[in-house]
């Protein structure tokens, strides 16, 4: 069984590290200094690199570190993306540090984005990107509402114990919006509260749980009647669809 670190990259990027032993492998390396860093000052060698989808501040630093570790890259298909030496499709397993992952197709921020589950460890974990953030979604850069949606049903399938290790802490703005959607919800101002403490004292928020999202993120819950509520007087429209609700909501959030 590994452990599982959170290396700081940029602003805001965790690099999601494992270790078992004296082994390593990485999700998302947008930068190879802070994994070196990691890596030598704990005497590990780097065994694989995960990627979940090609921004630069998650794959920037693939081909500094398989040139360092020759170590292989997996990630998704299409050629796109430069270091990566073992691509993935949607619900193809692969395994790393004797753990078997799937890779699930989860557009929505970017056309090519995919999560990583397995239920082989101990408690479920899902590696989900910039696809689910705790207590929000990624902007829509290239995906639409409806694969957003469909994305993020994935998840809300998962065993609600599912650990949840997203790419970004952006927790407390996330909830500071959910609680402008859903200002009864008891259950965000108090993950909100508890957020604040951690992020006080420079805490990881992180990682988050299947079923914290589903009683705090307005983006798992577009089913509700009060986020519908929410998001029809956002837009003065009537929302048929959980999709369009979503659409509606993340739009109040890339302009809150």
């Amino acid at each position: 069984m590994f452990n599982i670190f959170p290396v700081k990259a940029f602003s805001d990027n965790y690099i999601w590290t494992m270790v078992q032993g004296k082994t390593a492998v990485v999700v998302d390396p947008g930068d190879a200094s802070p994994v070196i860093e990691f890596l030598e000052n704990n005497e590990l060698c780097l065994e694989a690199i995960i990627i979940t989808h090609h921004h630069f501040d998650h794959s920037g630093g693939i081909e500094e570190l398989t040139s360092k570790y020759n170590c292989p890259a997996y990630g998704p298909a299409g050629g796109h993306i430069n270091g990566i030496t073992k691509p993935l499709t949607d619900n193809e397993p692969f395994e790393v540090m004797g753990t078997t992952f799937e890779a699930l197709a989860t557009p929505g921020h970017t056309n090519d984005q995919l999560a990583y589950y397995s239920n082989d460890a101990g408690d479920p974990i899902l590696f989900c990107g910039d696809t689910l953030f705790a207590g929000g979604c990624g902007r829509l850069f290239e995906g639409t509402p409806l694969q957003m949606q469909t994305s993020l049903n994935r998840f809300s399938s998962l065993p609600t114990n599912t650990k949840v290790y997203c790419g970004h802490e952006y927790t407390e703005s996330n909830l500071v919006f959910a609680l402008a959607v859903e200002p009864a919800n008891k259950d965000i101002l108090q993950r909100l509260e508890e957020v604040k403490i951690l992020r006080n004292e420079n805490k990881v928020t992180l990682p988050s749980l299947i079923e914290l999202e589903l009683k705090t993120n307005p983006f798992m819950r577009t089913n509700i009647e009060s986020v519908k509520s929410s998001a029809e007087k956002y837009t003065g429209e009537i929302l048929k669809s959980n999709s369009d609700v979503l659409g509606a909501i993340r739009s109040w959030k890339d302009n809150f």
